[in-house]
Parts: structure tokens; sequence; C-alpha cells
């Protein structure tokens, strides 16, 4: 087999890999399931899965590679890793946001950051909100930043006008 992805994200559940790349492949374009493995009779003394449970859930988002893997409820997400969705526009900071962040954390994060319904972290953050704050205007950068650190889903316009001054 050749290598097409170096580096796979390897994404632990406790039994919802399944679901959880069916939602994230139905929210994300150029995304499908690839591929499904199952538990056997070996290593159930380990696992403790029942033979033909899913084991893993190999996955693309948007043509980049996942693996879910159903590995039992040792380990949960924490904020400590997340997933960066880069937006060109307020329509996909809109779609990302509300489709990520349906049934997820009641509370969303600051900054653009949100928890969906299986506890993983992402950030949905505009492509325009690099270049605010990177602005070798430092008393603009910072208007912008202080707006950000305001909101919870980023807003576009919200931050130009802070970087503009307005």
């Amino acid at each position: 087999m050749k290598i097409t992805q170096r580096i796979t994200p390897c994404l632990w559940f406790d039994d919802q890999a399944e679901v959880a790349a069916a939602f994230y492949t139905g929210i994300f374009p150029n995304s499908r399931i690839v591929e499904l493995s199952r538990y056997g009779e070996a290593g159930f003394e380990h696992h403790g899965k029942p033979k033909g449970s899913v084991l893993t859930v190999a996955f693309e988002l948007d043509g980049q590679r996942f693996t879910a893997l159903n590995g039992g409820p040792a380990f949960t997400f924490n904020e400590a890793v997340s997933l960066q969705v880069n937006c060109d526009t307020q329509d996909e900071v809109d779609h990302y946001w509300d489709c990520l962040s349906a049934r997820g954390e009641p509370r969303a994060q600051q900054c653009g950051w949100l928890k969906d319904q299986f506890g993983l972290s992402w950030q949905i953050v505009p492509a325009v909100l690099i270049e605010l704050l990177t602005d070798p205007d430092y008393e603009a950068s910072q208007r912008a930043m202080k707006a950000m650190l305001q909101m919870k889903k980023l807003d576009i316009a919200a931050l130009q006008r802070a970087h503009a001054g307005g």
C-alpha cells in the first residue's frame, strides 16, 4: 500500500466512531467514509468489544484523511487539541459553526472555538483574521484582537470595523 498522506489524525471515541464520521462527512464538501474495520475475537480480553462491532473508520474531510477509533471510555477529548477550519467568508464561518456546534457543548467557547456533540474542539477561523492580527499597524491589530476576545462565533465585518477603528 502506498502512503498518500504521511500524518493522519486518529480520533479516539468510546463507541461513536461510525456516527461521528458520518456526522463530519455530512458537513464538509469533498468528504467521504473510506473504509471500516471491525473487531474480531482476537484481543477480546483487552478491548472487550463485541465481535463485528466497528473498530476503526477511515474517512476524509475535504480531502484530509482521518481515522476514528472505537477504543472504549479510557480517553476523552480535551481542549489541548483542536481542529481548525479556515474560512474565506462569513457564510462559511456560519455554516461550520452552526453545523459543528449543533448538539455540542451548550456554552460555546471564546474566539471562534467550539466543542461538538462528541466533545471534540474546533476553531472556526476566518482567513482575514490572520491578516488583521498580524497587521504591522499595532493599534489596528490590537483593536481587532480586543474585538475577537469579546466574540464566541467570529464576525468578519465586526473584526474589520474594529481593525479600522470603528
